[in-house]
């Protein structure tokens, strides 16, 4: 049964707005103090104008270094949604925690912290770190950050577990998500003299057709990824925007587009074939006007994360999890950025993705209670594998 502890710790975090487009601080600094009070110290990382900050906090610190609990503290927004709650509300209903977050993934975070005092007392061999991080909806950005000063820092856990919601079935596998905006400049003119100008939506339209070219090879000649509910890799255009008038060639266009790609695809080479589609299609615009072209900007690039059923970790979390199987997840996690740094790396929390950014979003507290019992059985762990 779930802690009473616990589920309350939950509900003040979801409570906590902690939307991207926020500051996380106030999350942080109660993990912080709460830490503070079982004497656990943290290390705080910060984004460019320190509105936001990452924390790792090491629970048994005298011991080698172990496995990270790892949990992003940002959530989506819910602007245009139908709630029948309040999405801050934390309302607890039918054995269910609903709330922006409540999946997504502030539950698993709460837990750890719950559990922290216990895990620092442990007779567990390894410490147990906790990682939270910013601005993980929005690209992974924290999770660089806080890679890169634990790397400075020279601390080298041996082991993360990412707590997004799989159900408590471990995932050793997801895509990547590589998202870019493509800036066309045209030359305008008044639309009767077409031969005058370049059109920069035409001309955008024509890279939208070659990432369309892309996306339909990809599903007819891909090698499948079973697992996936989608076994190939994808392309998409998500906005667009261009023109300010009928009777105007338009100057400018921009789109917005993604690729999804399988852990065995490059999809630095995907973007690669949009630069070299754009780079064809210039000689023509700037024998009209030398002025126009094509820029991109890297929104986010997430990389994907491949696992291994037969990693230490996996089997560590399986054993936890009380589970015989392992699966694969089609949303993006900072997980491969943790393997990439060379620590090895599953994905395992409560909740399903299904309940994510939903309106309604909730966690049943079974799940919650399945969680509880894998990190206190963490505590007893003898040795990773």
């Amino acid at each position: 049964m779930l802690s009473t502890s616990a589920l309350q710790l939950a509900q003040t975090l979801v409570q906590l707005d902690t939307v991207s487009r926020n500051s996380n601080l106030e999350l942080i600094h109660l993990a912080r103090d709460l830490l503070a009070r079982i004497g656990v110290k943290s290390r705080l990382t910060w984004n460019a104008d320190k509105t936001k900050a990452n924390l790792f906090a090491t629970l048994g610190e005298h011991k080698p270094a172990g496995v990270i609990l790892s949990g992003h503290t940002d959530t989506v927004p819910w602007d245009g949604q139908d709630w029948s709650v309040d999405p801050l509300s934390a309302t607890v209903q039918g054995g269910r925690l609903y709330g922006r977050g409540s999946a997504d993934m502030k539950s698993f975070i709460a837990i750890a912290l719950a559990q922290a005092e216990h895990l620092a007392h442990s007779a567990a061999p390894f410490a147990v770190h906790l990682a939270l991080s910013y601005d993980e909806e929005v690209g992974c950005f924290g999770a660089r950050e806080l890679i890169a000063d634990l790397r400075d820092a020279g601390i080298a856990p041996l082991a993360c577990i990412v707590g997004e919601p799989t159900g408590m079935v471990p995932a050793i596998a997801h895509k990547g998500v590589y998202r870019y905006k493509c800036c066309v400049r045209g030359k305008e003119a008044h639309s009767s003299l077409t031969p005058q100008s370049v059109n920069a939506i035409e001309m955008a339209a024509r890279m939208v057709a070659g990432l369309r070219d892309m996306a339909e090879g990809f599903e007819r000649n891909e090698p499948r990824y079973e697992g996936f509910d989608v076994p190939f890799s994808t392309a998409s255009v998500g906005q667009f925007h261009g023109g300010i008038a009928d009777n105007v060639v338009p100057r400018d266009a921009e789109f917005r587009y993604e690729f999804r790609d399988l852990p065995t695809a490059d999809a630095r080479a995907m973007q690669q074939r949009m630069r070299d589609h754009a780079r064809a299609l210039e000689p023509a615009m700037q024998r009209v006007a030398p002025e126009t072209g094509f820029s991109f900007e890297t929104i986010c690039e997430v990389p994907s994360f491949l696992g291994s059923a037969d990693d230490a970790v996996t089997r560590l979390a399986l054993r936890l999890a009380r589970e015989q199987r392992t699966t694969l997840v089609a949303f993006g996690t900072e997980a491969g950025l943790f393997k990439n740094a060379g620590i090895p790396t599953v994905v395992c929390g409560p909740g399903s993705i299904e309940q994510a950014h939903q309106p309604d979003e909730y966690v049943s507290l079974d799940q919650l209670a399945r969680c509880e019992e894998f990190i206190r059985g963490l505590a007893s762990t003898h040795a990773l594998d």
